[in-house]
């Protein structure tokens, strides 16, 4: 698999956490894993080779492979589900085909037996020395950036498992009353940051069910957490069952739809330049931290497919380049039902408004001060969009349209009826 920016990022630093808690006895090997893999299990004369399964396509493939490698040296394979809640092919429909909407997803796997309670690490892990070529440091593997881009997301987070568990401990005790009510306010403090921890298996989504009482208690706040990890399950349903997803619209209407190449509204938009005050703030959070606010996921994601008709899978792909929870199943999924193109999506005439959702999720425009901090001196009456604001308002809070702070790149109202106008055309 090739890794990206923020990933890779992450990677190297989780890879050392686990070395320390290794006591520094962590092996790297770089290369083939269909070829390392059998040639490490023979080198120690394993009885047995164990591994989690990843379901993205090339993951799956290279598993297939090794697993035929092993069988040869008569070394059995056991391999678990412990990156999802449960095995894809086990949440379906009664007559066995794969759910395409939610819901009945959701209600089906709920209805299910609960996942498998995780067991305790082992007390002692014994480490051999393996006779094997391919060895390698961890600086050897070049995942740090060659030009220091990374101070903001060293700044907002400790990768490995102790890091993790703390971060599902303090959600729990702190945050998850109140998410329910906040979690689609972009400056409150109340999402659990677990996406990271659980894509690189630092927390496993059985520990987070058995964290908040899954299945147990039931209030609003807990109801809505479930539902947003098992949207993981789903995603991950979706991508075994339709691995064309990940470069192919799912509707077959909408492959029809033409989308514009526009180098310089995709820079604007990458930049955080659009001059869409939530927009921005929500792709220089990305850029910055490696992470963005889930609504404001949606609201980004958006305005590039409606408003700039631009390519989901070219947002897609910069999303995976900077996120540090870079999942290629929940990345697609959530593309894709924004773009109106994929399984159980929205509408494509569904089309957010981003200085309506921005005045409504970022009332007094906090979340845009923390990001856009040119316009921290603009009154919250005017910093949803600063274009609105008399001359003078702007002035004193040291703005100037094209200069201190962009324009806007487009016209919202029009830029999103061209979008309902390409849509028609596609019947």
């Amino acid at each position: 698999m090739s890794y990206w920016g923020g990933s890779k990022w992450w990677l190297h630093h989780s890879l050392a956490s686990l070395n320390q808690s290794l006591n520094g006895k962590l092996q790297l090997f770089k290369g083939d894993a269909t070829l390392i893999i059998p040639q490490l299990a023979v080198a120690v004369k394993a009885t047995a080779v164990h591994w989690n399964r990843c379901y993205e396509p090339a993951f799956l493939a290279s598993d297939e492979a090794i697993d035929k490698q092993l069988a040869k040296a008569d070394i059995p394979v056991r391999d678990f589900e412990g990156t999802v809640l449960w095995e894809p092919t086990r949440i379906v429909k009664k007559d066995g085909s794969p759910f395409k909407v939610y819901k009945p997803f959701l209600k089906t796997a709920l209805a299910a037996d609960a996942p498998k309670k995780p067991i305790a690490k082992p007390r002692s892990l014994p480490v051999v020395s393996p006779q094997a070529s391919g060895g390698v440091t961890l600086a050897e593997l070049g995942l740090l950036p060659k030009i220091p881009w990374d101070a903001g997301i060293k700044a907002s987070w400790t990768p490995g498992e102790m890091a993790g568990q703390e971060m599902l401990r303090s959600f729990v005790a702190g945050k998850l009353e109140h998410y329910g009510q906040e979690r689609d306010f972009p400056s409150h403090d109340v999402l659990s940051r677990l996406s990271p921890y659980l894509h690189y298996g630092e927390v496993s989504p059985k520990q987070v069910w058995q964290a908040i009482g899954a299945g147990k208690k039931t209030d609003d706040n807990r109801e809505k957490f479930v539902s947003e990890v098992c949207w993981r399950d789903f995603a991950c349903s979706v991508l075994v069952h339709f691995p064309e997803t990940i470069t192919q619209s799912y509707n077959a209407r909408l492959k029809k739809l033409t989308w514009r190449q526009d180098a310089t509204r995709l820079k604007q938009w990458q930049q955080g330049q659009t001059g869409i005050p939530i927009v921005d703030a929500g792709m220089r959070q990305l850029w910055q931290t490696g992470y963005m606010h889930n609504r404001v996921r949606m609201l980004t994601a958006s305005f590039l497919t409606k408003n700039l008709l631009i390519d989901w899978r070219t947002g897609a792909d910069w999303f995976l380049d900077c996120l540090v929870d870079a999942d290629l199943a929940v990345n697609t999924l959530n593309w894709q039902w924004v773009a109106g193109t994929g399984l159980d999506a929205a509408p494509f005439f569904r089309v957010f408004n981003p200085v309506l959702q921005s005045k409504k999720y970022d009332l007094n425009g906090d979340y845009i001060k923390a990001f856009v901090p040119e316009l921290r001196h603009v009154p919250g009456k005017y910093i949803h969009e600063p274009w609105s604001a008399p001359s003078k308002v702007l002035a004193e809070a040291g703005v100037e349209l094209g200069k201190t702070y962009p324009t806007p790149c487009i016209d919202l109202k029009a830029s999103a009826q061209a979008a309902l106008d390409a849509y028609h055309k596609t019947a």
